[in-house]
Parts: C-alpha cells; sequence; structure tokens
C-alpha cells in the first residue's frame, strides 16, 4: 500500500506562472525557466528507466473491478490544471504504477473518501461560480473510476451543457482509449480535453505546458471524433 501523502499546500491559487512538482512526497511550485536547458545542451542527454510502467491489454483493466468509488481530493478554483480557473477532483486508485508518479498516495484505490451527493452538489455549485471555466478529472486513473467520472460529468452536462469545459489527465493513450470497455469511451466521448499516456521519468521536462513528460499529448477530443479516422487532434492553444 503507498505511503500517505504528505503533501498539505492549501491550493495554488496566486502560482499560475508556475509549475506543480513532488519533492520527497512535498508538493512545491518552480518556475519552468529555471529548468530549461542550457544553450548547445540539448538533446545530449537522455535518462535511462529502470522500470516502466505498466501496459494492459485492450479491456484488461475493468473499473468495477477496481474503484471503490473514492476520491483522494477535491480542490476548487485553481489555475494549474488545466486552462483558466478550474475545480479539480482527484479519484483514488491506478493501476499504471508510473516511477516518478507525482501523486503516489492516490495510486490506492481505499486512499481518501467516497464520492458522496453531498461532495457532487458543492462541486456542481462551485463551477456555477461565473469565472470557473470547467471541471478537471485527475487522480489517480480517472478512467479506472468511471462510476465516479461518468457521474459528475453527467451532471455537468445536465447543468451547464458544453458552457463548462471537461478535462481529463489519463495513463492511457488515446489509441488505447478508442480501444477501451463502453464506460471508459461514453467517458472520452463526453469529455473536451485528455491529457494522454503514462509519465515516463525519462522524458520528463518541466516546462511543458500541463503535461509532465514530452511523450504526453494535449487533445482536443471533440475535434478528434470529427476527424474521419479518429486521430488525436492536438488542442490549439499548445504553447510548449
Amino acid at each position: 500500500m503507498p505511503e500517505k501523502d504528505k503533501n498539505q499546500q492549501e491550493g495554488p491559487d496566486v502560482r499560475d506562472n508556475l509549475i506543480r512538482i513532488s519533492v520527497d512526497g512535498e508538493t512545491v511550485f518552480v518556475n519552468p525557466d529555471q529548468y530549461k536547458p542550457k544553450a548547445g545542451q540539448e538533446g545530449k542527454r537522455v535518462k535511462k528507466m529502470k522500470r516502466m510502467p505498466k501496459n494492459p491489454k485492450p479491456g484488461e483493466w475493468i473499473s468495477e473491478d477496481y474503484s471503490k468509488h473514492k476520491i483522494a481530493d477535491y480542490k476548487p478554483f485553481n489555475f494549474v490544471d488545466g486552462e483558466g480557473v478550474r475545480c479539480s477532483l482527484y479519484v483514488s486508485g491506478c493501476l499504471f504504477d508510473c516511477p516518478g508518479c507525482y501523486n503516489l498516495a492516490a495510486q490506492n484505490f481505499n486512499y481518501g473518501r467516497p464520492y458522496t451527493q453531498e461532495l457532487e452538489d458543492q462541486i456542481i455549485n462551485d463551477i456555477s461560480q461565473p469565472y470557473v471555466q470547467g471541471l478537471t478529472l485527475l487522480g489517480g486513473e480517472p478512467f479506472l473510476n468511471t462510476w465516479v467520472c461518468n457521474r459528475i460529468i453527467d451532471r455537468v452536462r445536465k447543468e451547464f451543457g458544453h458552457d463548462k469545459d471537461i478535462w481529463s489527465w489519463s495513463g492511457y493513450t488515446w489509441e488505447e482509449l478508442l480501444q477501451e470497455t463502453p464506460d471508459k469511451l461514453k467517458m472520452l466521448h463526453n469529455i473536451d480535453i485528455l491529457v494522454d499516456g503514462r509519465f515516463m521519468d525519462n522524458l520528463k521536462d518541466l516546462t511543458l505546458q500541463f503535461r509532465g513528460s514530452s511523450n504526453q499529448r494535449i487533445i482536443d477530443v471533440q475535434k478528434s471524433f470529427a476527424t474521419p479516422d479518429q486521430h488525436p487532434v492536438i488542442w490549439d492553444k499548445l504553447i510548449r
């Protein structure tokens, strides 16, 4: 069982120009400009990973076989989990076991507290504020907690339609999710932005926008589904 997360930091509300990282279990915020490679050093060093994240076969991991319908955290009104002001729901449980994971405690499906109607109502009330752009789903692994995620997604769509956007991070890639179970496909069809792929410690880059490693992509889900071959379309506001 993972050790309890030591992070005691309360929300990054005024740190929109910084990037969140974990150092020995503590969440800290750094200026990405401090970590850009020096001139002439680009591409010189590629870190070799001792262990790789797990790679499931299509349909191998069934959400309801693992999920305990728990959440690790809920953080309203933050600026770091996607574009604009967001309300972020961190679900509990992940099987990818990525080396260097910044939220180790949330890999445990029993970590945290149950998702409740009271919490759902609070999330909807928070999202209803005019300055909030939308909902973000993180973890843990949202696509291994589809009972929770589809429930709040359905409620957001019922209350706000597409006036509020929905982002989700996932260790699954876009291509893998297209081969997944109906509950995961339903969730994918109903979100707006997917940040996909395992965190790869040897590809870590703290200067990237909303991602931890360079293999990960920010995908416009609805535009991707609109392509003839459902090819992933990268978010058009990507800077780096």
